[in-house]
């Protein structure tokens, strides 16, 4: 990575602010379900705790629309770090502001603050500029380490960077690149891409950047049926995006013309509708009656797939193969999930619903990584520049 990490710089008594991905789900009563994102970060805190940093932590939390929201509050992370942490963490009732200051002018090497939710300020997601200037006020040395929100030009994850002196990556952002970029760049093959999910709008990208560089591209989930329909195939009311009917042809057709493999589902399991409790039934995909929608990939698809995977080094895997919620609907989606996992191969899994896919098929501890950002992989697979990660210092060493 050409970009200055944190262990390249001197933090030693220096106020270290960490831009963390704490944005972790938390049920009605307060309590957090899954504390992945926290403990990725914490190689890097831990890291800047013991070279005698004070530490304050950023991020966001859910969607507050811009003011102070009791249901999006950092708090529960705040108790949670303190029992991963094994030490005292102060919790600052907002992000910037005289309060904020007061507290940070009273730390000592080997504190930590954590601050409210950024996004409690409009001017975070807007990259407002007395915003960014805010938060570095008390900033000595700041550390991106929010892989998740690095497609993202808000105040803490770029506008801030104008007003350091050192703007660096933590050890997540670097093991985050390191693993997405340099996996496509010189991948061991065979290389095989699977890519499900809903839209093919927001995969476009990734298969043309691929086109030239996977031996295999596979493609689920209800993206496949805006392939299907634009063959002209019959989809009932299955998801479809009218406007990519002519991109998803030329897509097939430059696929032929570079040699890559290219995979769709060739029988789905299909419902009257999406309610709990209707008729489903397998058919293949030239018999999806009208009027029902596919919803998972079939057993003769799941074959073809796991086949496909079967002689992999190098798998890069986002979005599932149907809506794996619910139970009925999740057999395609596991299944790859452990054919992914006995691959002998480097493994890469994007974030969002992919991530909460292998944890609920009970093989995360198999695959060699899962990356904790769904948008931000995305557009790193799609070989797109993140601003977060533009933004930090060059390393010229």
């Amino acid at each position: 990575m050409d970009k200055k990490t944190i262990e390249k710089v001197d933090i030693k008594g220096k106020r270290v602010f960490i831009r963390a991905d704490f944005n972790v789900p938390i049920d009605e009563n307060g309590n957090i379900t899954d504390d992945t994102r926290i403990r990725s970060t914490l190689p890097t805190i831990n890291y800047a705790l013991d070279a005698g940093a004070k530490v304050i932590l950023a991020s966001h939390l859910g969607r507050p629309k811009g003011k102070p929201d009791a249901r999006f509050t950092l708090a529960p992370v705040a108790v949670r770090l303190n029992r991963l942490l094994n030490k005292d963490v102060k919790f600052a009732k907002d992000c910037i502001g005289p309060d904020v200051e007061h507290i940070v002018q009273g730390m000592r090497p080997g504190d930590v603050l954590l601050l409210e939710n950024l996004r409690f300020h409009a001017e975070e997601e807007k990259n407002d500029e007395g915003f960014s200037q805010a938060l570095a006020a008390f900033t000595d040395v700041y550390v991106n380490d929010a892989f998740g929100t690095a497609h993202r030009a808000h105040a803490s994850t770029y506008g801030i960077t104008k007003h350091v002196k050192f703007a660096v990556a933590g050890f997540l952002m670097k093991k985050e690149i390191e693993y997405l970029q340099k996996t496509v760049a010189n991948p061991a093959r065979p290389f095989v891409a699977i890519l499900g999910g809903a839209k093919v709008s927001g995969k476009i990208g990734v298969i043309e950047n691929l086109k030239n560089k996977a031996d295999k591209i596979i493609v689920g989930g209800a993206m496949a049926f805006t392939f299907s329909k634009a063959r002209g195939q019959e989809v009932g009311n299955s998801l479809v995006e009218p406007e990519m009917f002519e991109m998803a042809q030329r897509t097939r057709k430059s696929l032929r013309e570079t040699n890559v493999k290219f995979y769709l589902p060739v029988d789905f399991v299909v419902a009257e509708n999406m309610e709990d409790g209707a008729q489903t039934k397998i058919v293949t995909s030239q018999e999806i009656p009208k009027g029902w929608v596919g919803l998972d990939i079939g057993p003769a698809t799941t074959r073809l797939f796991t086949e496909a995977i079967q002689d992999a080094k190098t798998i890069i895997w986002n979005g599932p193969m149907g809506m794996f919620e619910k139970d009925a609907y999740s057999r395609g989606t596991f299944a790859i999930a452990r054919a992914v996992a006995d691959a002998y191969a480097t493994t890469i899994v994007g974030g969002g619903d992919t991530d909460v896919a292998v944890h609920k098929a009970g093989v995360s501890d198999s695959i060699t990584f899962i990356s904790t950002g769904g948008g931000a992989s995305l557009e790193l697979l799609e070989g797109k520049e993140l601003p977060g990660l533009a933004a930090l210092t060059d390393d010229k060493d």
